[in-house]
């Protein structure tokens, strides 16, 4: 049994930012700065809030008589508490006999085009383990886009502005940026494990290594960005946060209502439709949230079982990497025409080209990981470097089609690859597909969000195939060439 370090490592960091923050917040009491006094309590005391309901809703608290949990929990030590349980869980296995333990079955990766399964015996104190490493997984992710990522830009622009850092404020935003790089890291390890639950998946350090780099890339240029942009335009800062936050909050809900699928109702079985509604509003929520600031390895899907959209398509991600380095273009010209006086002491153009060229570097460890250090690249049904390839291939086409000066006489077919000629491994059905032509379609598992358990459904016949989430691209694509 693997030692819980994932779990200390966010407790860790929940502690450290917690309080580096209540420090801060005293030095601006002291100093007189009322305003940026209550935003950095702010976005230390709201996720810190969501991070214990998180803890109690998982762990069922509210159907279990533990009043001195809740109390804890109320006083904001819930996560503590919940390590020291864990860890205490781990010292005590082996020293009694489990009184009985449960069976679970996992696919090898595939060798050779075949994949043995193999059988597995999970003891209780095991399975409690498991329960605190997922929650703890998503908490990290919660603790990260909505109180980390405001806490870090806010600290940034309040750095540009007074042109100096001190060394709370420096601890906290150093804290706060390997937060946030910690909560992508679980996002994305998350994300491989809803996807691949019939599979053992083994997360190897060069894959480890490879997030770390691409999110850290990712996430400081993102917040560099706005923090540039806001400190000269700070009346158009907030239209370009709102727009970017309500279109991935309404872009789960769109596609839900499109595609005519029922109210979910199996999120749990004591909610009524208010709080699944609820608890739904605050998934989209956090999955704005962290598309806000880096691309969410975690798509959101409302007419699903499972909430998840199990499908890897290339061409979303394509298409999120290329109108967010636009963006951030955009931005960054936008703050070097309107800059004034006040940025005299840098190099302009250096910094911008320095910015541009950071983001490059976290889409190439982005490719580098999903093409040589993904752990179940062997299970993808399409080349990563292919998808994308087709995708700015269609783009270009799109905008060649769009100019009619360069419209030259004859015409030409791109056939782009149709979701039915796609190939999969001997024996195994392939779970990431370059189109998403199976999206609509049930699994033959259900993955639970609150205690990562798989339970068989019966598969049935869908009829809106053609309204996947991610748009099938299954006809030809004529233009005059």
């Amino acid at each position: 049994m693997r030692l819980p370090s994932s779990i200390f490592v966010s407790v860790s960091l929940f502690t450290a930012e917690t309080t580096a923050a209540l420090y801060l917040s005293s030095t601006y009491r002291s100093a007189g700065d009322q305003i940026w006094q209550g935003l950095t309590l702010l976005f230390t005391l709201v996720p810190s809030v969501l991070v214990q309901l998180t803890l109690t809703f998982i762990h069922r608290d509210l159907s279990r008589d533990r009043p001195l949990i809740l109390l804890l929990h109320i006083l904001q030590l819930g996560p503590i508490v919940r390590c020291l349980e864990a860890f205490c869980i781990y010292g005590s296995v082996g020293r009694v006999e489990e009184p009985y333990v449960s069976i679970t079955r996992k696919k090898q990766m595939p060798r050779g085009g075949q994949s043995e399964e193999v059988e597995r015996q999970v003891g209780q104190a095991e399975g409690k383990l498991f329960t605190h490493r997922a929650a703890f997984a998503r908490t990290s992710v919660i603790q990260a886009f909505l109180g980390s990522a405001p806490q870090l830009t806010l600290q940034l622009y309040i750095c540009v502005l007074q042109q100096g850092v001190s060394i709370g404020r420096g601890t906290l935003m150093v804290i706060s940026l390997l937060s946030i790089v910690y909560g992508a890291l679980r996002c994305n390890i998350l994300a491989i494990k809803i996807k691949y639950d019939d599979y053992e998946v083994d997360v190897r350090p060069m894959a480890y290594l490879c997030i770390f780099l691409w999110r850290s890339f990712e996430i400081a240029t993102r917040v560099v960005v706005l923090v540039l942009f806001s400190s000269v335009l700070q009346l158009w800062v907030l239209p370009v946060v709102l727009l970017n936050f309500l279109v991935f909050f309404l872009y789960p809900w769109i596609l839900f209502w499109q595609s005519h699928s029922p109210f979910p109702e199996n999120i749990e079985k004591t909610l009524t439709r208010v709080g699944t509604t609820i608890v739904l509003c605050l998934l989209t929520f956090l999955y704005a949230g962290i598309n806000m600031f880096c691309w969410s390895a975690v798509q959101v899907k409302l007419n699903d079982p499972d909430l998840i959209n199990k499908s890897q398509n290339w061409y979303r991600m394509a298409v999120y990497y290329m109108v967010r380095f636009v963006e951030n273009a955009s931005l960054l010209l936008l703050w070097y025409i309107y800059k004034t006086d006040f940025y005299n002491f840098i190099r302009a153009p250096l910094l911008v080209l320095q910015l541009l060229v950071a983001y490059a570097i976290a889409i190439f460890f982005m490719l580098v990981f999903y093409q040589f250090c993904h752990p179940c690249r062997k299970l993808f049904s399409s080349s990563m470097t292919q998808g994308l390839w087709d995708c700015s291939s269609l783009l270009c086409l799109m905008c060649t089609s769009a100019s009619p000066q360069s419209r030259p006489m004859g015409k030409t077919v791109l056939e782009l690859p149709s979701p039915s000629t796609r190939k999969e491994p001997p024996g195994e059905r392939a779970h990431d597909s370059a189109s998403n032509s199976t999206d609509d379609m049930p699994n033959d598992t259900t993955y639970d969000m609150l205690n990562d358990t798989v339970y068989d459904i019966p598969t049935e016949t869908d009829n809106n195939i053609g309204g996947g989430i991610n748009g099938d691209i299954s006809h030809n694509v004529s233009c005059n060439a």
